[in-house]
């Protein structure tokens, strides 16, 4: 379906779209002067967005200067990029997804608008001219657009069996159609965030750098780390060994086994997927549960935080702590652990970013 152009305003808040990106290349901004282009005020409101998202999980909108607000979308991004840290890009696109979706509904966008906001996502989309007052479904999506963004919202109401299905069309309502495009956002902006430069101006490496101990300073020291891609099993504490080894023959864990490990995996990389795989053959697995429970430890759910699994001497408390070798004598915490096993520390790590 063809549609008129966004307008001026609707760019600047909404600047994940097509026609942003496109009126940003008509400006032909160099990354070298990005910082210059006019004043310090579009990178003071760079920053203010990354600090924002990393604080507050939200990027409230400042709408007096439409360029200045357009164009800090892009320095953000490279605030960001330039921390090579995977957290922080994650939470920076779930932010600008949770403010895109708060002000569809605050500024009580107009049925038409959202409808073209789903088409900048090639979503097949229409009004529902069946529409009644008992039943305000303003809304058709094709079931595949509703699949791939309802996979992770294990609500019940988001199974497609709770759904209104006709003819490969899912009906929903305009709270529910922005919801879904929440995740639509989040997916674009962590791709647009997947890419590393060979340098950064100044001015962006040392806000990356203030972004980098905010973070540390919000979500801790051990969640701000970045972790090797790969994982080594061969560089697991002995206690995290045995719960893998444990949990691969399917023996029962406690619960603040089934959290550690768990936590312990998600931190250094492995996928929540992978994880749930792990739990499969349990007596006792439930898919829904335990991928609301893993995404919930990753930061996918609730309050975005990721969680870490327990220091050393918790461990110990609860029994969970088996075959200390001499390396866990000079460490507190299983992360530190996997780190210094490979001959890595927090430094070096986070330098490396992905």
């Amino acid at each position: 379906m063809e549609s008129t152009a966004f307008t001026k305003s609707d760019l600047a808040k909404y600047p994940f779209l097509k026609q942003t990106a496109e009126y940003i290349k008509s400006l032909d901004l160099q990354i070298d002067n990005l910082a210059s282009i006019g004043s310090d005020q579009i990178l003071k409101r760079a920053e203010e967005r990354v600090n924002k998202a990393i604080t507050e999980i939200r990027v409230p909108k400042c709408l007096k200067t439409l360029d200045d607000e357009i164009t800090s979308f892009p320095i953000a991004l490279l605030i960001v990029i330039a921390t090579e840290n995977s957290f922080i890009k994650k939470r920076y696109a779930l932010a600008e997804a949770k403010q895109a979706s708060s002000d569809l509904i605050n500024f009580n966008e107009s049925k038409q608008k959202i409808l073209k906001i789903a088409e900048d996502f090639d979503w097949k989309i229409k009004m529902n001219s069946k529409e009644t007052l008992d039943s305000p479904l303003e809304f058709t999506v094709n079931f595949n657009d509703y699949l791939r963004n309802a996979a992770h919202l294990h609500d019940k109401k988001w199974k497609l069996t709770n759904s209104i299905l006709s003819h490969g069309d899912v009906y929903l309502n305009k709270k529910d159609v922005i919801r879904l495009l929440q995740e639509e956002i989040r997916r674009r902006i962590e791709k647009r965030l997947d890419l590393k430069l060979a340098s950064y101006p100044p001015e962006l490496a040392e806000i990356a750098e203030k972004v980098k101990k905010i973070a540390v300073e919000v979500i801790g020291d051990s969640e701000a780390e970045e972790f090797p891609k790969i994982v080594v099993q061969a560089a697991f504490p002995p206690c995290i060994n045995a719960l893998y080894e444990a949990a691969s023959s399917s023996h029962h864990l406690s619960h603040i086994g089934r959290f550690t490990l768990t936590s312990f995996l998600i931190n250094i990389g492995m996928s929540p997927e992978n994880v749930n795989d792990l739990f499969k053959t349990f007596s006792d697995y439930n898919e829904r549960l335990t991928r609301y429970q893993i995404e919930h430890i990753a930061g996918e759910r609730g309050s975005a935080t990721r969680y870490t699994p327990p220091q050393c001497s918790v461990l110990q408390t609860h029994g969970v702590c088996k075959n200390r070798d001499e390396l866990c004598r000079h460490i507190y915490h299983p992360l530190k652990y996997y780190l210094r096993k490979q001959g890595l520390d927090v430094k070096q790590t986070s330098k490396r970013g992905n």
